[in-house]
């Protein structure tokens, strides 16, 4: 099996081989958090020949009788080799009931350097955080991001690939599939079920399902819109759909616990107040988005450019935030290690009244943190406004920072 290679994920791993600590690699299924795994197995085996690896997927068949942690610990009895570096893998290991008591036993012993993948933020905030606290570290897999996306499905960087990856998105199997014509949307389509049915509706025990899908569909329509949970309740009612403000709240909740959606919250640039009303919610992928709601390039473009913006930040690591400097909006502040970057997108800055916008939000900024603006396919203007830089989403989607 070939596997195509993620620098991007596998080299924040790297280092942290061999360390006591267990490395803990989350995101939505299918995004490829078990081909970082196998590309992490790879290297340890051609860094250390004698590596004993223990290799579990719990989503195979294989596993099936393993249910709890003592069905889990009893497994491992007897696979580890004294004389040998021993490595433990195990993927989707929320599977496991009670999962943290094995890793626990496992890393007080110190018999073994061990890692897992999860689809489900709950792992964290719960099983994980109470009882390995300051003992495990957390590496987000995302969906492809442009530049792999062009990687996987070998095409070259210039707008009619942009618009492929703003239609179909970046999960990974799609590059054994192709991107002719609706086949791409019946695999995402299954895709957004299984997410649906077993991540988010089993796993929350939601019981309307009905008004979770509805959910859905208004945060695919509203991606990058200002979303109050209360407004959400006034709107549905107006659909005779009688749903309580904290209810949409707990079935947002689940919806972010899968990463099949982000909540982005307001901050306020230049303080630390964050605010509590009014959100923005982007998708992990654009392609499911599209899956679910239709791909209309003319109507829907600002907002998926939007939302790969959003991505891409956080793919490069950034914790992103919207930002709120008195009544004016930033798109997006994102942040890593205290390094700041300012963004706002627009289909164009041709016009007047746009580009003063634009540029006029990000100048009332008080400090040197990078300032962009990116556009779709203007003719670039370069760092001409005040060291704001203006960019295109190719560049910018193609760019590290």
């Amino acid at each position: 099996m070939k596997l195509i290679q993620r620098p991007l994920y596998t080299e924040r791993v790297i280092p942290f081989i061999n360390k006591q600590v267990i490395k803990v690699l989350t995101g939505q299924r299918r995004v490829g958090k078990s081909y970082v795994m196998l590309q992490l197995m790879e290297h340890i085996r051609n860094t250390d020949q004698k590596a004993n690896i223990i290799y579990i997927n719990m989503e195979l068949d294989n596993y099936i009788h393993i249910k709890t942690h003592t069905d889990l610990s009893a497994y491992l009895e007897g696979k580890f080799i004294e004389d040998k570096n021993n490595y433990f893998f195990i993927d989707e290991v929320q599977e496991v009931q009670e999962f943290e008591r094995t890793l626990r036993s496992l890393l007080a012993k110190g018999i073994c350097d061990i890692y897992c993948t999860g689809s489900n933020a709950n792992m964290l905030s719960g099983e994980l955080a109470t009882f390995l606290s300051g003992r495990y570290l957390v590496f987000n897999i995302h969906s492809l991001s442009y530049q792999e996306f062009l990687q996987f499905h070998q095409l070259d960087k210039k707008f009619e690939s942009l618009i492929l990856y703003l239609r179909y998105g970046g999960m990974p199997f799609l590059s054994n599939i192709g991107l002719q014509e609706d086949l791409p949307y019946e695999y995402l389509r299954n895709v957004y079920s299984t997410i649906l049915l077993k991540d988010v509706v089993a796993r929350e025990n939601i019981r309307n399902v009905s008004f979770l899908e509805n959910l859905v569909t208004y945060l695919a329509d509203n991606t990058g819109s200002l979303f109050s949970a209360s407004n959400i309740s006034k709107y549905l009612k107006s659909q005779r759909v009688d749903i309580s403000p904290q209810l949409t709240i707990n079935y947002l909740r689940a919806l972010c616990n899968t990463f099949f959606v982000h909540k982005v919250v307001r901050s306020e640039i230049g303080g630390l107040k964050i605010f509590e009303i009014g959100e923005k919610y982007y998708f992990e992928d654009l392609g499911l988005r599209n899956a679910i709601v239709g791909f209309n390039q003319r109507a829907d473009i600002h907002k998926l450019m939007e939302n790969a913006v959003f991505l891409h930040l956080k793919q490069q690591n950034y914790k992103v935030f919207v930002g709120k400097l008195g009544d004016k909006e930033i798109d997006f502040v994102a942040d890593k290690n205290g390094a700041k970057i300012y963004v706002q997108v627009c289909l164009t800055v041709m016009d007047e009244s746009t580009a003063n916008r634009e540029f006029g939000n990000l100048l009332k900024i008080e400090d040197n943190y990078p300032k962009y603006v990116i556009t779709l396919n203007d003719v670039l203007i370069g760092q001409d406004n005040n060291g704001i830089i203006q960019q295109n989403l190719i560049d910018f989607l193609t760019s590290e920072f």
